[in-house]
């Protein structure tokens, strides 16, 4: 399957999740359901928090900017996925190649800093209510979102500028299921350690800076609620917080998982795994916790619903 030379190539192969030839029509299914109720979910979350004025606060505008991310993440990978699921050959030009790997790292660093801004906005509401309108202002969280989606067009146009303008050869397969920086440095020409170095200084600072801030938030959550004196306080507060507690932790763990792995045990399917739950599985599930652990999401959508 790897076609090897020293001339300038314009297409890649992606290998896709699987190269086992009766897995390809019952995946294809599978990930046909999970984008269906991905576009569904992220989009009905994006337009309830539109159109109930109920839902115009801080917590939820964050929401639906997450609910737009997972949206963007999947869709720039899943319906090329399913194309590949039943073509004979997968082949992805090097300028869409180039898009997909500059819109996913667009998307998913935007998610790692709002889930950071949703962790601080929790924080606030918990630990300082009675200045939550003030410190929760319009005006900062536009920055709270807008400065996630700058810095993370940034790093992919770095990134993207870097790889696609130095040239290609060798093996034009792609060992994974889309465009993405690590495994495109090995079909470089040229020496990509300076690249290499770069993703892993980002990675570090992308991951460890987000959790960061969540784990400081958290754990200040913690202390004010440990000295509420009312239960009713107290599990009010857990409340609060457990949709957004159980995104973070299945969306981090994700990403830990695939970082933390000792070397002898780390491969491209593992790698590949990680991917499929992160890219595609986590935004199917944040629209399904953000509203079924969520009494106002459910009331916001009665109200819409009999409007209609």
């Amino acid at each position: 399957m790897c076609q090897s030379n020293l001339t300038v190539s314009t297409e890649f192969i992606l290998m896709g999740v699987t190269r086992q030839p009766e897995w390809q029509l019952p995946l294809f299914g599978v990930f046909l359901i999970i984008y269906t109720i991905t576009v569904l979910g992220n989009l009905g979350m994006i337009i309830l928090t539109k159109l109930d004025s109920r839902l115009h606060t801080p917590m939820y505008f964050f929401i639906k900017h997450l609910a737009f991310v997972d949206l963007g993440n999947s869709t720039v990978i899943c319906p090329k996925m399913l194309v590949n699921f039943v073509v004979e050959k997968n082949i992805i030009f090097h300028y869409t190649c180039a898009t997909q790997m500059a819109f996913f790292m667009i998307f998913i660093v935007s998610e790692l800093f709002i889930l950071s801004a949703m962790a601080y906005d929790r924080f606030v509401a918990i630990c300082d209510p009675l200045l939550y309108n003030v410190f929760m202002s319009q005006r900062l969280c536009h920055m709270l979102v807008g400065i996630p989606y700058l810095y993370g067009a940034l790093q992919a146009l770095m990134f993207t500028t870097k790889i696609f303008t130095l040239t290609f050869c060798g093996c034009n397969v792609i060992s994974h299921f889309y465009c993405d920086v690590v495994p495109l440095l090995p079909m470089l020409c040229s020496n990509a350690q300076e690249i290499e170095l770069l993703v892993i200084l980002f990675s570090a600072f992308n991951l460890i800076s987000s959790l960061l801030v969540v784990l400081v938030s958290y754990i200040l959550i913690l202390l004010a609620i440990f000295q509420m004196h009312s239960a009713e306080g107290r599990k009010k507060a857990f409340s609060t917080c457990g949709s957004h507690l159980t995104a973070v932790a299945v969306f981090y763990g994700a990403l830990l998982f695939m970082y933390l792995q000792p070397k002898s045990t780390h491969s491209y399917d593992t790698d590949k795994m990680a991917s499929v739950f992160y890219t595609l599985v986590i935004p199917m599930l944040n629209p399904l916790i953000y509203s079924l652990r969520n009494k106002e999401v459910k009331s916001a959508f009665f109200r819409v619903f009999r409007h209609q």
